[in-house]
């Protein structure tokens, strides 16, 4: 297989995957406007989602999507061995290996990233409030970390195309 299908088969995959576990890319998009809004004066949702459409082409972005979707689903599952089953179906606070996956898609677009993950990631506004509720039934530890981090690389790919432009 050529790099350019496998690639090709990862982002389509990874797409898929976040769409089977309800997370739409208008759910990023409007993650991105919370986080751009207050910067931006005419900030449109299209370009919002345009940015998004560049992280989500990157393959440690979608390296990261394939591992922490298919990690939460092998402990909704109950899949994985003990100690690590409990850890991550309670989504301890004290794991921290989800924010350090969600880390390798901030740190694609530079430090600003750092600062937009953190603030989603504290006030979970949007998707990432559903993505929490635990009474669900579903196990979302990694992924709530890496909807974050696409909306908060996505936030730096704006600020910074926009600081270009200036």
């Amino acid at each position: 297989m050529s790099g350019k299908n496998a690639m090709s088969m990862s982002e389509q995959t990874a797409r898929k995957w976040l769409l089977e576990r309800g997370v739409e890319i208008k759910d990023i998009a409007e993650l991105v406007m919370f986080l751009q809004h207050k910067y931006h004066d005419d900030l449109q949702i299209e370009e919002c989602i345009d940015n998004i459409e560049r992280v989500l082409s990157k393959r440690e972005v979608q390296n990261a999507i394939l591992t922490g979707i298919q990690l939460d689903i092998l402990a909704e599952k109950g899949m994985l061995e003990e100690p690590l089953q409990s850890i991550i179906e309670a989504d301890e606070g004290l794991y921290g290996v989800d924010e350090i996956l969600a880390f390798s898609i901030v740190n694609v677009y530079g430090s600003i990233g750092f600062t937009n993950y953190g603030y989603v990631d504290k006030l979970k506004p949007g998707i990432l409030k559903d993505l929490n509720d635990k009474s669900s039934g579903k196990c979302h530890t990694f992924l709530d970390d890496i909807v974050g981090a696409i909306a908060a690389a996505a936030s730096s790919r704006l600020a910074h195309r926009t600081e270009k432009a200036e």
